[in-house]
């Protein structure tokens, strides 16, 4: 397709890229619809998506497939412990000039993509994250006291292994709230098995066609945050994310009992810029409380944290969030 007028989006055009997409992508991952559409809502939206879940389901075939269909510039990173903030970033090099003089002179590292597999990146140490938090934020890369932008589009896509933890930094809360999602990966089904086996354990190799570029993803992150949103549908969203404060007078008893601490007003702006994407992926300029309840879950399950009780109990942040949904909806 050839580029578009960041203007010119329309949503007949962001209905049919967007599902052309969903259809390229369904080519290469078998099944895993919710996490598809998730990480598409992100990209759209132009935020950062964490995927989670054991080795092998997946997740880095995901991003690489959606950074070959959107043909964008794609880096990936594979996280460990002795990774320092210059392998991500990029550093100042020496060079020799004319007459023997020596030039500094930036090489970027692989941050400078358009989208960015971080992989386990709860594997680096806090030094390296905070390197990561300033490009997740604002889009720019400090190097010896020289500030360098980002192009856009830029996302991160970030995945972790939720049961190995020798080795791993837990990510502090502060970086997790710019994750605009955090989008659990389940395991598959026999029947998916089966057909993944079918797809990868031949000699035919399936590639994905190449649907957008980096002006249409734009364009089409325009479309998305310029849809209105209608004042009732913005009051639901902020219900729902005070209504997860323990100390708030809205709070359900089980938020009460076991929430230490509720979602931040980011989880609010998560809430409407994901039911935003939503809805336009149903083919609908206008936001309705079915957009807010589908993006819920992946937009609050990591803004909300479990007192020690809650931990103890084993209770699941999206067990309260679906409590959530029942109730708040009903005042």
């Amino acid at each position: 397709m050839s580029a578009l007028p960041i203007a010119d989006m329309k949503l007949d055009e962001f209905s049919q890229i967007a599902r052309t997409i969903e259809n390229e992508v369904a080519r290469i991952i078998v099944g895993q619809q919710e996490v598809v559409r998730s990480a598409i809502i992100c990209i759209l939206a132009g935020r950062h998506a964490l995927l989670e879940g054991v080795p092998g389901l997946g997740k880095t075939m995901l991003i690489r497939t959606l950074a070959d269909v959107l043909e964008l510039k794609f880096a990936r990173i594979q996280f460990t412990p002795d990774l320092m903030p210059a392998d991500i970033t990029g550093t100042d090099i020496l060079e020799e000039g004319e007459h023997g003089s020596k030039i500094r002179r930036f090489q970027p590292g692989p941050i400078f993509a358009n989208l960015l597999l971080a992989d386990e990146i709860n594997r680096a140490t806090p030094k390296t994250q905070s390197a990561m938090l300033e490009a997740m934020q604002e889009k720019t890369v400090t190097v010896a006291g020289r500030r360098y932008d980002l192009e856009e589009p830029f996302f991160v896509l970030a995945t972790q292994n939720p049961l190995e933890m020798e080795g791993t930094y837990p990510l502090p809360e502060a970086q997790l709230d710019r994750f605009l999602f955090k989008v659990n990966v389940s395991f598959p089904s026999v029947n998916e098995i089966i057909t993944i086996l079918d797809r990868t354990t031949g000699t035919a190799s399936i590639s994905p066609n190449k649907v957008a570029n980096g002006q249409q993803v734009l364009a089409m992150r325009q479309l998305a945050l310029s849809t209105p949103v209608a004042s009732h549908v913005t009051e639901y969203a902020a219900r729902l994310i005070v209504a997860t404060h323990p100390e708030s007078d809205q709070a359900i008893d089980v938020v009460k009992k076991f929430v230490g601490v509720g979602a931040s007003p980011r989880g609010a702006q998560a809430l409407v810029i994901g039911a935003k994407v939503n809805a336009l992926l149903e083919g609908r300029y206008n936001v309705a409380f079915e957009d807010i309840e589908a993006v819920a879950l992946p937009a609050l399950r990591h803004r909300i944290l479990l007192n020690f009780e809650g931990q103890a109990e084993g209770i699941r942040t999206d067990d309260l969030v679906r409590d959530l949904l029942k109730v708040v909806r009903k005042k």
